[in-house]
């Protein structure tokens, strides 16, 4: 009935666009709601919108790049109308959950968003900057709508700063920056519209062309360009089972513990994307890889390559992912190559495409070359294009064939001649069943490099390996003035790699900090038992150990070095750690840290801030009482003094109801 209302109204001199905003819960891990959940309210809306007749969807004020790849995907399920992108940002640049602008570009546009854009949160001299950026990183239509300025609360009312004059003139600015769609959020009127549009009829539009041919993957915070023109990316292969008894024991008991420390330790020492395979026997694969590739995306900041021949599994890592993921391969299987090019357009991902056909272990360079011509030629029919295409050069031991790395070396240079793709393989084959394998690995991979090899899967915890790719860059001119190889030598003196420390009485405290700072639950818990044990006093631990971690996560997040997702992850480390000593109280008492009472205000609908809160006060030692949404000042006070809180914290999103939350602070 809306859309009916909007069309007869607009009688044909305006499209009308299906405006969806956020479900106003935070996706698990982040929070309870689950995504597949998301991804059908949004369908339901969409496919109602699309059906009475709009000629857009409009997913829009969306704060998490999980939520929008819910929205998207659910509008490609059930319509083929166009869907405009729109994403709130805060003054830093990032959205709440960590996602900087060109990311939620490099993540969407493969997604098959129609339009990007940036609405809400800020005026248009904030947005300005996002929009410079955004043009300069995706060749799709771009959309901003800002605010009439950062609203104030004046006499009781919120007032926006900029009046319809001053709004117009960041018009221009704006156009040249990239804009193609104009419009106007919290605080525009009507006339402001008429100025907007009196200002575009004197603009005109820039050309906007973007001539990257490299590869993006992203995650969630943090994206990684991968090319014939880029450094080498080191591909880390260590969250894999196969010959790892341990790590295969573990993950048949649903224990991530060594995959997440494997992570952490590869992404310390150099790692640009994280290869994970769950191949373990007798698993659900589907369901291991979905909850491996959650935690991980929360765990570390970059991206993921899912590794298997197995359609749904793949899936199962590429629907969860909140980024833009490397499947880990395809071959020239009749069976399964066509399912994997789907796969990859479906969800906006990228491919290694592996020169093995069902009957063929190709020995030359010219044979992986046919073999590779027949893939590219079948991955662009399904969609794809040359910017999601990764090519494997196909390693085999010299062990066996004498010619096996002159073939690579060859293949490799083929590639870049032919197709200017980025590279890769499985590096370390190359040395199988010989000594002192480390040595034969370097001197290859040097060669590779050379010869056009740009993002090797191999193990980045070898010192010699990330030495020689920073090296590397600097003589073949990709490291201008050798800027990365000082940061890098800079880095490993300050932060050495994080491995696996020997625990013992004297450093239990300080290794228990930083499982809370990396937000590994399992480890914490392990280590807060075995404190315990040691007969640590527990105010000890909770104060040296828990408390502190959570203390130095917040000082990272403060100075934009840690995101939401990360903060949420050591709360919940911690609430899970402070369970044990909890569990174990006898005489002595761990004190409370108070009791809180939270409430959205009247009037307003919106508790994702207030629960994001809620939260992480609980999880350290915390009383929380949440009242909810739309709660009276009456209510509140009834609150306070039936339960006397030390705290009472209001929660507001709507600039309509900032007038409650000071009636509410007038009554208290």
């Amino acid at each position: 009935q809306a859309v009916k209302i909007a069309k007869a109204e607009a009688a044909g001199k305006a499209q009308v666009a299906g405006s969806i905003g956020s479900v106003g819960q935070l996706i698990h891990p982040l929070g309870e709601i689950d995504f597949d959940v998301v991804v059908e309210a949004y369908a339901r809306q969409i496919k109602a919108l699309a059906a009475a007749g709009v000629d857009y969807i409009l997913l829009e004020t969306i704060i998490d790049i999980q939520e929008m790849r819910a929205g998207l995907l659910a509008a490609k399920s059930v319509c083929d109308l166009p869907v405009i992108c729109q994403m709130t940002f805060e003054e830093d640049g990032r959205t709440v959950t960590g996602t900087d602008i060109v990311t939620m570009a490099k993540i969407l546009e493969p997604l098959g968003a129609s339009v990007l854009g940036v609405n809400c949160s800020l005026g248009p001299a904030q947005l300005l900057p996002l929009i410079e950026q955004l043009g300069q990183h995706t060749s799709l239509p771009i959309s901003v709508q800002a605010n009439a300025g950062m609203p104030k609360l004046v006499e009781g009312k919120t007032v926006f700063p900029l009046s319809p004059t001053e709004m117009a003139a960041y018009v221009e600015r704006l156009v040249q920056a990239g804009a193609n769609y104009i419009g106007g959020c919290c605080g525009t009127t009507p006339e402001h519209i008429r100025q907007m549009k009196l200002a575009l009829t004197t603009c005109t539009a820039p050309t906007r062309e973007i001539k990257s041919t490299s590869m993006c993957l992203a995650s969630r915070s943090k994206f990684v360009n991968i090319g014939q023109q880029e450094s080498v990316v080191l591909i880390g292969e260590r969250i894999n089972p196969t010959g790892r008894k341990l790590m295969a024991a573990e993950i048949k008991q649903g224990d991530f513990s060594m995959v997440k420390r494997e992570a952490l330790n590869q992404v310390a020492a150099g790692a640009g994307v994280l290869d994970v395979n769950m191949g373990v026997p007798g698993i659900d694969q589907k369901l291991v890889m979905r909850e491996v590739v959650t935690q991980l995306a929360m765990l570390v900041d970059v991206p993921l390559a899912i590794d298997s021949t197995d359609p749904e599994v793949i899936e199962a890592g590429l629907r969860y992912y909140p980024g833009r993921a490397l499947i880990n391969s395809v071959s020239d299987n009749e069976q399964l190559k066509g399912k994997i090019f789907a796969l990859a357009k479906k969800y906006g991902a990228a491919v290694i495409l592996l020169p093995l056909t069902e009957n063929q272990l190709p020995q030359t360079a010219a044979e992986r070359i046919e073999i590779i011509e027949r893939l590219v030629r079948e991955a662009k029919q399904a969609g794809l294009s040359e910017r999601d295409l990764m090519l494997d050069a196909l390693v085999l031991t010299v062990a066996t064939d004498a010619q096996a790395a002159q073939a690579v070396l060859e293949t490799l240079q083929l590639y870049k001649q032919k197709f200017g793709y980025p590279t890769t393989m499985g590096l370390s084959n190359i040395s199988f069943g010989l000594p002192k394998r480390e040595c034969l690995n370097l001197a290859f991979y040097n060669l590779a490099v050379l010869q056009g090899l740009t993002s090797p899967i191999i193990n980045p915890l070898l010192p010699q390996i990330t030495e020689a790719t920073a090296a590397l860059a600097v003589l073949l001119g990709k490291d201008q003035q050798g800027l990365e190889y000082s940061q890098m030598v800079a880095n490993a003196q300050e932060q050495p790699v994080v491995k696996t420390e020997v625990v013992t009485a004297e450093n239990i405290l300080q290794v228990l900090t930083q499982a809370i700072m990396t937000g590994e639950k399992e480890r914490a818990v392990q280590l807060t038992k075995q404190a315990i044990e040691q007969g640590q006093p527990l105010l000890k631990i909770a104060n040296e150990s828990l408390s502190l971690g959570m203390q130095l996560i917040g000082e990272k997040f403060s100075t934009g070095k840690a995101f939401l997702p990360q903060v949420l992850l050591s709360a919940e480390s911690m609430r899970a750690a402070f369970n044990v000593l909890q569990a174990n109280l006898k005489q002595e008492d761990l004190p409370s840290q108070g009791t809180v009472l939270l409430a959205t205000v009247q009037g307003d609908i919106h508790d994702l801030g207030k629960n994001i809160v809620a939260a992480l006060l609980s999880n350290n030692g915390f009383k929380v009482l949440d009242l909810g949404k739309d709660v009276s000042p009456e209510e509140v006070i009834a609150c306070v003094e039936r339960e006397k809180p030390d705290i009472v914290g209001l929660c507001a999103l709507m600039t309509t109801t900032l007038p409650a939350m000071q009636a509410t602070i007038k009554a208290l």
